[in-house]
């Protein structure tokens, strides 16, 4: 595999590969981070040798999948970002309704207990669907399973915390 072929072929294929990179993302910090990507998998384990293939095209569809995945790893960033800023925003708002703030905090606090007394299994299909946002596709994809298996299993999840949620519930009110 040759990682000195490799390095060359970098060194020779920087310039462009940075500048189509750059087109594709704009930023400055991204085009760093994907290039080192790229770097990385020039010289790992999973390279082919570098006389095996077109180095120039090889890198190119590592950039370009690399690219992909900083896009998707910065839209969760943002996400996770945005989510912060609405529950901050939601504090803050519920400054004037005392009474809003604390049902909301309760109702978070019961929602934690349950999921904790959920199989886990089936907290980790809520967690990946809810807390993570991911698709029932990108659940079966991560976790080898069809997208049907994973549709199942969150609606058989749902109802088992439905039901945890209601028997607090319905406890705390008769008791």
């Amino acid at each position: 595999m040759g990682g000195e072929g490799w390095a060359g072929a970098l060194a020779e294929h920087a310039g462009w590969l940075r500048a189509a990179v750059s087109a594709r993302l704009g930023e400055r910090q991204g085009v760093e981070e994907v290039l080192q990507e790229v770097a990385l998998a020039a010289v790992g384990p999973g390279a082919p040798a570098v006389g095996a293939t077109n180095p120039g095209a090889w890198l190119y569809r590592v950039a370009v999948r690399q690219v992909l995945l900083y896009r998707r790893k910065a839209g969760r960033r943002r996400r996770l970002a945005e989510g912060h800023a609405r529950h901050a925003e939601g504090a803050k708002s519920a400054g004037g309704d005392p009474l809003g703030w604390l049902l909301d905090q309760e109702r978070g606090r019961l929602v934690r207990e349950a999921m904790a007394r959920l199989p886990a299994r089936d907290a980790e299909m809520l967690t990946l669907k809810y807390a993570e946002g991911l698709t029932a596709a990108a659940i079966a994809d991560r976790l080898g399973l069809g997208v049907a298996a994973v549709e199942a299993r969150l609606h058989r999840a749902r109802g088992r915390l439905r039901g945890l949620l209601a028997g607090v519930i319905d406890g705390g009110d008769g008791g």
